[in-house]
């Protein structure tokens, strides 16, 4: 039986290192370049890679990322990087006739200040946070990018996963593009090495966030490769639950064993203060992550140690 060719672009990053790592993998043949072989900012270059390999199916996991930090600093190449990868990869698929495409979104496209759980039908609803505004209008860019090919062309078929927040294995640890758990870990990893009895935490602790495991996110996208029919046009995956910065720290420092206190910036920008999805979608079509906060704080920890904490 031939197996289904599948390009998966950002294969160097957290989301496409875990996909990668995922046994179900195996199943499929994967072309998984490196920036270096095809930048998906070039035009030419993905239309030429797409005429030549003819992917059945594309996984658009591809992007430029990073926290706040870097996302306040680096406004227009977040905003331009993420819009010319999302353009190019999406009108290249589609002027090369290929007919499926998960497109990999973020949380980051719902709007501000929304205090309930966030439902698909609010994207482009209201404000986005302005700390990471220019991501996110390249991650809506795409994602509608996407709904419109399919509406011009029903025989195509392009869908878009949004996940919360991730943290795990293949984590950014220590730049200045870290998420926060990978952050956090390096943060407190190195205070209780260097023997220091206090952490700082940006704001006040008490804005929530939703982490889910990356291999959970890996374990999604093989769903949903198998169910791609099933899926609707956008769809949150997630684990429906959330926590405080603070409760985050504290789950961190009792996994490492720092025993310290923690001050807080209130100064200092946090973003959204809440930002949960609402997973009634991937439920009702039968998804749902395994790995426990607990659990994935453990084994992120474990990588960090084995493979960053050198």
């Amino acid at each position: 039986m031939t197996k289904k060719t599948i390009l998966l672009t950002g294969s160097g990053g957290m989301v496409g290192k875990n996909l990668l790592e995922h046994p179900d993998i195996s199943f499929y043949d994967i072309l998984s370049p490196r920036s270096s072989e095809l930048d998906l900012r070039d035009f030419e270059q993905v239309e030429n890679y797409l005429l030549k390999y003819k992917p059945e199916m594309i996984i658009h996991a591809a992007g430029k990322i990073g926290g706040i930090h870097a996302n306040m600093r680096e406004p227009v190449s977040f905003l331009v990087d993420n819009l010319d990868m999302g353009k190019n990869i999406i009108m290249g698929a589609y002027k090369s006739g290929i007919k499926k495409l998960i497109n990999i979104g973020s949380s980051c496209m719902y709007p501000a200040n929304i205090t309930k759980p966030l439902t698909e039908d609010m994207l482009l609803s209201g404000r986005l946070e302005e700390t990471n505004e220019g991501y996110a209008i390249a991650k809506l860019a795409t994602a509608r990018l996407c709904e419109y090919v399919t509406k011009e062309d029903n025989s195509f078929s392009y869908k878009t996963l949004i996940p919360c927040n991730l943290y795990g294995k293949f984590d950014k640890f220590k730049t200045d593009y870290s998420h926060l758990i990978a952050a956090v870990i390096h943060k407190i990893h190195q205070a209780k090495n260097n023997n220091e009895n206090e952490v700082e935490i940006w704001g006040d602790g008490m804005a929530r966030r939703e982490f889910m495991y990356s291999g959970d996110l890996a374990e999604a996208i093989i769903w949903s490769i198998n169910h791609f029919d099933e899926l609707p046009k956008y769809m949150n995956i997630g684990l429906g639950i959330d926590m405080t910065i603070d409760e985050y720290y504290r789950k961190i420092a009792k996994i490492i064993g720092f025993t310290g206190n923690f001050t807080y910036d209130k100064t200092k920008p946090v973003g959204m203060i809440r930002k949960l999805v609402n997973t009634d979608l991937q439920t009702k079509l039968g998804w749902q992550p395994k790995i426990s906060i607990e659990v994935g704080l453990k084994k992120t920890y474990e990588f960090y140690l084995k493979e960053i904490a050198k």
